[in-house]
């Protein structure tokens, strides 16, 4: 299984609309037949103000879903417009170890 995990870090006051782009994302994603993961909004400690996962039973599953996200203008749009709105943004890739 394959993790995949998107970290925002909002610029300054930005958060709730992060968090407004992310869920505009995740409505793509299920519009194109895609899992639509989860979001996680940081209520305390350190960290990314919003994070995203979404788990994939294989390897080619998620490069497939990648493909799918490549693919899409929509989505590429809505990509774009998330990076306006942050400081920083992390992907990170996992397996789970089993």
């Amino acid at each position: 299984m394959i993790v995949e995990a998107t970290n925002y870090f909002a610029k300054e006051g930005l958060a709730d609309d992060v968090l407004t782009q992310r869920r505009k994302a995740t409505e793509i994603r299920r519009r194109l037949g895609l899992d639509p993961g989860r979001i996680l909004v940081r209520t305390e400690g350190d960290g990314p103000d919003i994070r995203w996962e979404c788990s994939f039973a294989s390897r080619e599953a998620y490069d497939a879903d990648r493909a799918a996200r490549t693919a899409s203008p929509d989505f590429e749009a809505a990509r774009k417009q998330m990076h306006t709105l942050l400081e920083r943004f992390e992907r990170h890739v996992y397996e789970v170890e089993e």
